[in-house]
């Protein structure tokens, strides 16, 4: 569906059913330089379980107009605006690398409204190689073939993939190097507030996920791990998956996204 966003057409994903705000939101956060494919799995299951999926693409990603946000600031600022069009009262917060550094800014913003967060491959800080942003301003495609190349695991190097026929390395580099990768790298890289914002979720009892990836090499595990400390919760790994976590392993995921949002609506 679109939505206006700040006098721009903003897409959201809903996981292929009409968006129903009386239902528990599953709200799902790409991260820099993609957009809600990521999401496709986890998106269709939670709209057919009982749930409402808002699952956007950021202002300037891909299907969404507007200008793109420079800190994680204004994107959680955004999103709560977001949010507030569609007048949900009962949001679940998940978050896939930058995602969820958006997720952790945007969740001290929905007062009441926030009933859980769950974070996936990320940290509470995500520093990025300054090459790296310099490549993405020059270079926007060679820029995601390298973080590609990096983000996903072993067995997707090479070649597996968990929709047959489909190749999520390519597909991937064709959506970021569209998008404004370098202003979302530049705007992880500057945010140092998560471990604050993390230990204030705990503070007020907060119910949190924390799903991680064994061969994750843009958000070490151990990095992970001292989210999850900071969340006052345990973190899961899933084995055979690299930082590309939603659609490396959707199944896998999903089973473990479901489980804990479940837990909290029954």
């Amino acid at each position: 569906m679109y939505i206006q966003v700040d006098n721009a057409n903003t897409f959201i994903a809903t996981g292929g059913k009409p968006f129903a705000a009386h239902l528990p939101t599953v709200v799902l956060l790409h991260g820099s330089g993609t957009d809600h494919r990521c999401w496709a799995l986890q998106a269709r299951w939670f709209a057919f379980h009982g749930y409402s999926v808002f699952a956007p693409d950021f202002p300037a990603h891909s299907l969404s107009e507007g200008e793109a946000l420079t800190s994680i600031e204004l994107m959680a600022a955004w999103l709560v605006r977001a949010l507030d069009t569609t007048k949900v009262d009962k949001v679940h917060l998940v978050g896939h690398s930058q995602g969820f550094l958006v997720a952790l800014e945007a969740a001290g913003l929905l007062g009441d409204r926030l009933k859980s967060v769950t974070a996936l491959a990320t940290a509470s800080a995500i520093p990025v190689n300054p090459a790296l942003v310099e490549m993405a301003q020059s270079n926007p495609k060679v820029a995601a073939e390298m973080m590609l190349q990096w983000g996903f695991g072993s067995p997707h190097q090479y070649g597996a993939s968990s929709v047959p026929g489909m190749q999520p390395i390519g597909i991937g580099t064709r959506i970021m190097a569209n998008n404004p990768l370098a202003i979302d790298l530049i705007a992880c890289n500057a945010y140092e507030k998560g471990a604050e914002k993390a230990l204030q979720l705990a503070n007020i009892g907060c119910p949190s996920c924390v799903i991680l990836a064994a061969q994750d090499r843009m958000t070490p595990k151990k990095e992970g791990f001292k989210l999850a400390l900071d969340l006052n919760t345990a973190a899961q790994v899933i084995a055979d998956s690299g930082h590309m976590l939603p659609m490396e392993a959707p199944k896998e995921s999903l089973n473990l996204m479901k489980k804990f949002i479940q837990s909290l609506e029954t």
